[in-house]
């Protein structure tokens, strides 16, 4: 420690002492002369009186003084006074894990209950948005509970959190609701690609309104379902309204659908309807409805599960990144005054072709069994006749699929080609 003394004032130099032939003098300069007098005990103070301290703690980064604080509660009294108790051990642990998420190794076998404390504590951190630990944490949760992160993902016109979160996005195994309705992915997206493995094989509900698909991108996604029988095979719900690039060809890709109850094709470039209703009825079941159904209400699809608030941040994160674009307006401004064109890249809303959907009408089809299913007979001749109609209906599904099995056997070049592939 280095210090400096100071008078009271610069002219005072104080007293000056001299030892001559071993005695100690004293100098009076205001007088010139040496007095032999023995010194005056004075007090004699180290630092003057303007000399200050100032304390100099270490500076800690904010992550290391979020961690000192977190261990309190602080709340307030009814008069105004701060007040703090510690936290539960518990709290502690699950905020450390949840810092250090992505180090974990497994969590397979973990109890539920605490998971989803883990995963909300992680989420509130905002732990699944950053670029690569976000997703190797969220692949954790995914692969030891499945349905319970996610088992509904709404994603209609989120096109832009598509191609920023597409890998995060494929980690959800067990989904059983898919809404990806006005994306405009195309035929050859990887998302589209993504559907057929057997990750996804659970969806139930899958909604692909204007998506610009035609009849090669159903072909591919309808080929393990052909010929492996895996991929979509539990599809019960498809909507593929609003592509007018699906022809006649393309639906009979869908035919491979046995399961499927409801389908929506309205809007699409078929050519001949009537030869498309009656090949859907006498297919695989499906009867033409004149009121629109209440399955394809995209209100009905909305994101569930522990991963909820995780997409809200996603898409956030994307509209804060996008923010900056507003400021373009004044430089576009002066760019007119000078005569000058700039291209802007606008959100693109979602835009239904509806021309072509008032052209074809209402092609919504659902199953006539699972209608009824519900419904008393009022009679016991309408229940043989229904009976008897049912065998009759067996009958020739059971033709249908053998003339149908002699069909798949048949594969071109082009579906070998796509089998190998997968």
């Amino acid at each position: 420690m280095s210090y400096c003394l100071h008078s009271e004032s610069h002219l005072d130099t104080g007293p000056i002492y001299v030892r001559e032939n071993g005695k100690l003098h004293l100098v009076n300069q205001g007088a010139g002369s040496i007095q032999n007098v023995t010194p005056k005990a004075r007090p004699f103070s180290l630092f003057s009186r303007s000399f200050s301290v100032e304390l100099c703690m270490n500076r800690e980064d904010d992550r290391a003084r979020r961690q000192r604080t977190d261990h309190f509660i602080f709340t307030y009294t009814k008069e105004g006074n701060l007040r703090y108790s510690a936290k539960s051990l518990f709290s502690l642990v699950l905020g450390y894990i949840s810092d250090n998420v992505d180090h974990i190794d497994s969590l397979i076998g973990f109890p539920e209950q605490i998971a989803e404390k883990l995963f909300s504590a992680a989420e509130a951190r905002q732990k699944f948005t950053e670029p690569v630990t976000g997703l190797r944490a969220l692949q954790k949760f995914t692969e030891a509970y499945g349905s319970l992160v996610l088992c509904s993902l709404c994603l209609r016109n989120r096109y832009l959190v598509i191609s920023e979160k597409l890998e995060e996005i494929k980690s959800f195994r067990e989904l059983t609701c898919l809404d990806l309705s006005c994306c405009k992915l195309g035929d050859e997206h990887e998302l589209l690609e993504h559907l057929t493995k057997e990750a996804l094989s659970s969806v139930k509900r899958l909604l692909l309104k204007d998506n610009s698909l035609s009849d090669a991108g159903l072909r591919r996604m309808t080929a393990p379902v052909r010929v492996l029988k895996k991929g979509l095979e539990n599809l019960l719900v498809l909507d593929l309204s609003c592509n007018p690039k699906i022809t006649d060809v393309g639906i009979g890709y869908l035919l491979s659908f046995k399961k499927l109850n409801c389908l929506d094709i309205s809007g699409t470039g078929l050519k001949d309807v009537d030869a498309v209703i009656k090949r859907l009825q006498m297919q695989i079941g499906l009867v033409h409805s004149k009121v629109p159904l209440k399955e394809f209400d995209h209100s009905n699809c909305k994101t569930e599960g522990w991963a909820e608030q995780t997409v809200l941040q996603w898409e956030q994160a994307v509209m804060e990144a996008m923010k900056p674009q507003d400021n373009l307006k004044s430089r576009v401004a002066t760019l007119h005054f000078y005569g000058k064109t700039h291209r802007i890249e606008e959100v693109v809303k979602c835009t239904l072709v509806e021309p072509e959907t008032k052209a074809s009408g209402n092609l919504q089809f659902y199953k006539e069994n699972i209608q009824n299913c519900n419904l008393p007979l009022k009679k016991e001749v309408a229940g043989s006749h229904e009976l008897k109609n049912n065998k009759k209906r067996a009958l020739a599904e059971q033709e249908t699929e053998r003339t149908s099995k002699q069909k798949h056997l048949c594969l071109t070049v082009e579906d070998w080609d796509l089998l190998n592939t997968y």
